[in-house]
């Protein structure tokens, strides 16, 4: 096939390709030929067909298969040759659009190539990483939250009324129409007000209410309820408040340690503290890879493929307008504009993600089994009840199978940079920490 070459400009490639009559011919004969020995048709033996009888009968089926594999073929060779990879799916198409057979076929292939990534002396690159200890103070914090998380409810004084957050003892009855239905009544149920787990409208009309006394709470069952006989109608709740009481944090002292599967309590302190540096720890890594990819921004700098960063630039503008607007759920709203800000952010997300994939190529870093696998299994654990069919959603996908490899691909290159650079430690408090995190976040 001869290639001739229209356009190069930048990273912008462009080709004609003629394939000859003559030998898109023989292409076609030789896949006939393959063919032959497995071809049965009546009035003769099996692969005794003759070759002419053959195209005549099955040539035109041939026929595309052979340009197609030609055209592959010569792209294939193009691509070894020139030592280019395409940033997307070339864009490959005839142009002699009133071909007919015994035509030489004329085919144009356009693209954007990859660009080269320059090499850096990862050597070089100076990190600071921030290390925070678990104090005493930190410590003594998550344990009072745990505590809290843990509380207990202790009765009110007598006549005191209910407050928001407050746990009420009541006995209920619950009708439509006057008449009680199925499921809707209960003795000595604790309700916490404010928790959200009764009718919409029931916990707030018991905020106010004391021991001994009876309220009738009047609802509205929504209207997509799951009882359907129920589903928007008006029902009234005749309830007798047994008792209030206000929330009081669980003890700190052993039994709280067991209730969180510590022997005591000096036990549960080392726990939350390992639990503690470890969060500090993936915050600091936070940091520290944030810094190492501005420090590869800076100092790599090449041509960039216009269509990979027009294409990210108008996802993030999209998804930053549904971020704007979480009401809208599905596709049906304006165009979104892309700003000189999208497309900025755009070109640093499309030369780091090509500069990361440059180094993770030539470290020979890989994606194993395993830790697919593990990655699987964390994100199928949102879907409880629902785990086997994610699994088979994401073996059945292979956008998705690559969209959760990406991240810990970058992970791993991100680690082998980081090994190589010249990493100093800075220890600091917590406050700074989490200072130098919203910084992060606010850039």
């Amino acid at each position: 096939m001869q290639v001739t070459e229209t356009l190069n400009e930048g990273l912008k490639r462009s080709y004609t390709m003629t394939l000859s009559a003559k030998d898109l011919d023989a292409k076609v004969m030789e896949k006939l030929k393959e063919a032959q020995p497995d071809v049965e048709m009546k009035g003769f033996r099996k692969g005794k067909v003759p070759l002419a009888l053959l195209k005549k009968q099955f040539g035109d089926r041939v026929l595309g298969e052979a340009m197609q594999e030609t055209v592959d073929d010569a792209m294939k060779a193009h691509f070894e040759e020139k030592k280019e990879r395409p940033a997307f799916e070339p864009d490959v198409k005839m142009t002699n659009k009133d071909w007919k057979e015994g035509d030489d076929v004329e085919v144009e292939m356009s693209y954007e190539a990859l660009p080269p990534i320059p090499e850096m002396d990862l050597k070089t690159i100076k990190l600071e990483r921030l290390v925070v200890k678990a104090d005493d103070a930190a410590v003594d914090e998550a344990l009072a939250n745990l505590a809290e998380s843990a509380q207990d409810f202790k009765d009110r004084k007598a006549g005191v009324k209910s407050k928001d957050g407050d746990q009420v003892v009541i006995d209920f009855v619950g009708k439509v129409d006057g008449e009680a239905f199925e499921g809707g009544s209960a003795e000595d149920y604790p309700l916490v007000l404010g928790s959200n787990s009764f009718i919409p409208g029931f916990e707030e009309q018991l905020v106010g209410v004391k021991a001994e006394e009876e309220k009738a709470v009047t609802v509205t069952f929504p209207e997509e309820y799951q009882a359907e006989h129920l589903a928007g109608k008006e029902a009234v709740f005749d309830c007798t408040i047994k008792a209030v009481r206000k929330p009081v944090a669980a003890k700190i002292d052993d039994e709280l340690a067991q209730k969180y599967g510590a022997e005591d309590l000096a036990g549960l302190k080392a726990q939350i503290s390992e639990r503690l540096e470890a969060e500090y720890a993936g915050a600091s890594r936070a940091i520290l890879k944030r810094n190492l990819l501005d420090v590869l921004d800076e100092k790599i700098s090449f041509d960039l493929p216009p269509t990979m960063v027009e294409t990210e630039a108008k996802q993030i503008a999209h998804q930053l307008w549904h971020e704007d607007n979480p009401e809208v759920q599905g596709h049906d709203h304006p165009e979104v504009e892309v700003t000189d800000e999208h497309t900025k952010l755009a070109e640093r997300r499309v030369r780091l993600g090509l500069v990361l994939a440059e180094l993770g190529q030539k470290a020979n870093v890989e994606v194993t089994d395993a830790e697919m696998t593990q990655a699987v299994m964390n994100q199928a654990r949102q879907y409880p009840g629902h785990e086997r069919e994610f699994f088979e959603y994401v073996q059945k996908n292979p956008q998705m199978r690559q969209q959760m490899r990406a991240p810990i691909f970058e992970d791993k290159v991100i680690d082998f940079v980081v090994e190589l650079a010249e990493v100093s430690e800075k220890e600091i408090s917590k406050d700074d920490l989490e200072k130098a995190i919203e910084a992060m976040n606010d850039e």
